[in-house]
């Protein structure tokens, strides 16, 4: 194999090894394209429904939360454990610093604890200053909520009274919820995004926002990691059979005849330099003469 084969054989390789690299790209792209337009469906979906009763979706305490279901409206009675609200950190609305206001809320008749997320305050000055946060309304209360997943921990730790996720067994651990009566029923593993309470707070929080239904650029960055696999293994393998053709032209079989594109060497230059004077002829001597008489007469 001459080098030209090889390298024109390792064009191919590298070109196959980017295009397959930028497919699986490209398929990565289009997998996060897929699960985000199936969340926007749930939300298109479930975000404006009529609430329905809680036992509707989630009839008991240990029953998990589909991801069909989220975003779902729910309407329970009970009452808040204001004494137990959490703050969820680092979770910024609309680029302001600052808190949800996590509380425990005790459904009837049961008492199984539903974790409500209230809203949102901004922080204080700094982290470190107090924050003020409004009371939810006292006694009996019903609550319109849209209800979310259980999010992971993250095993981080936390000032007291503040958690990193809205994970339900860190919040109510945080919120050393009383067990006499609120938690014999068990907690929900789901949690509800306030939407409205009857009768309404004396302070409101601020809202939290709605989720966002654009899907992003996943469609697009996988067009194009497609484009260029495509684009990879055509330039490759171009560049290779460039290699090899330029093999075929400069080592190619040599019959001695001459080649019409090779240019024709330049006709040589007449030369300049002086020619060398003859030698002068030398003027015939006596003897010279005499000899050539003789001949003559003997002739």
């Amino acid at each position: 194999m001459t080098p030209r084969v090889r390298r024109a054989v390792g064009l191919v390789l590298l070109g196959a090894v980017l295009a397959v690299t930028c497919t699986f790209l490209g398929r990565w792209q289009w997998h996060r394209h897929v699960a985000r337009d199936a969340r926007i469906q749930v939300v298109e979906q479930n975000y404006d429904a009529a609430p329905v009763p809680l036992t509707e979706v989630l009839p008991s305490p240990s029953t998990r939360l589909t991801a069909g279901d989220e975003w779902r409206q729910v309407s329970v009675s009970g009452r808040y454990e204001a004494q137990s609200t959490v703050l969820l950190r680092n979770r910024p609305v609309e680029s302001t610093a600052g808190y949800h206001v996590l509380v425990p809320f005790v459904t009837d008749p049961d008492g199984a604890v539903l974790l409500v997320d209230r809203g949102f305050v901004p922080m204080g000055a700094d982290g470190s200053s107090e924050v003020d946060v409004p009371t939810p309304p006292a006694g009996q209360v019903t609550v319109t909520v849209r209800l979310r997943q259980d999010e992971p921990a993250l095993g981080r730790p936390s000032p007291a009274g503040q958690v990193q996720s809205i994970t339900v067994d860190e919040v109510l651990a945080a919120g050393d919820v009383p067990t006499d009566g609120a938690t014999d029923a068990g907690a929900y593993r789901a949690y509800g995004s306030l939407v409205s309470e009857d009768p309404a707070p004396a302070t409101a929080l601020v809202a939290l926002p709605v989720p966002s239904t654009d899907p992003g650029s996943h469609l697009s960055y996988a067009f194009q990691w497609w484009t260029f696999a495509l684009g990879s293994f055509v330039g490759f393998a171009w560049f290779a059979r460039r290699e090899l053709h330029e093999e075929d032209e400069v080592d190619g079989p040599d019959d001695g005849a001459p080649d019409p594109d090779a240019p024709s060497a330049p006709a040589p230059r007449p030369s300049t330099a002086p020619r060398p004077s003859p030698a002068p002829r030398r003027r015939p001597s006596a003897e010279d003469e005499e000899d050539a008489l003789l001949d003559a007469q003997q002739g």
